[in-house]
């Protein structure tokens, strides 16, 4: 049987030569070769399965919400799977023309510098409630830096008439020079500040 060619992701971007820089999230980022990044929900009922679910799907699942506050899972953008990959798709070609570099490894780096490492728990102790610091597991970590990307580029399109893909852009190239004044950096290091205060 002939070898498969190499898979590129849009039929544009090589996800070969993408490294994570970060050890620990080594197994929770799947770079799997995929032309277009949908699985129809194969790892839904699957236990830790989507860490192996091609990350530029996950990031189209978490941003397939819709709204602020009490809008957010009004359901309006359910199931727009198809459009959310297309905003995707544009998304990445902006980052190509502004970074030069490969999208995917520009949303790699982006998740590295938005996962915190550490998160404060509630400990219930004869009455009384403790906050406690607690290290965060690899899943959780791409799962949070995910959901911060989402809602700044959420937060960033809400009654704004530049086109999403444009925010898209915009925030994963700020998050991927880790620029203190991106929203899903400042979120992390909000976290990791609360954390340490708590330990």
């Amino acid at each position: 049987m002939a070898e498969t060619k190499n898979l590129l992701l849009f039929r544009k971007w090589d996800m070969s030569d993408i490294e994570i820089k970060d050890p620990g999230l080594k197994t929770a980022i799947s770079l799997r070769k995929q032309i277009l990044p949908y699985t129809f929900g194969r790892s839904a009922l699957k236990r830790f399965n989507k860490a192996d679910v091609n990350i530029v799907e996950r990031l189209c699942n978490k941003v397939m919400h819709f709204g602020k506050k009490y809008a957010k899972n009004t359901g309006r953008m359910t199931g727009k799977k198809t459009k959310v990959l297309n905003t995707v798709k544009v998304a990445f070609d902006i980052i190509a023309l502004k970074t030069g570099k490969n999208p995917v490894e520009i949303l790699v780096r982006a998740i590295e510098f938005s996962a915190p490492n550490e998160d404060t728990t509630r400990i219930v102790y004869g009455g009384t409630v403790y906050h406690v610091s607690v290290d965060v597991a690899p899943i959780r970590r791409v799962d949070m830096a995910l959901k911060f990307i989402a809602d700044s580029i959420r937060d960033a399109t809400y009654s704004n008439p530049k086109p999403i893909e444009e925010h898209m852009a915009e925030q994963l190239i700020l998050a991927a020079s880790n620029d203190p004044n991106a929203p899903s950096v400042k979120k992390k290091h909000e976290l990791e500040r609360i954390a340490q205060a708590s330990r």
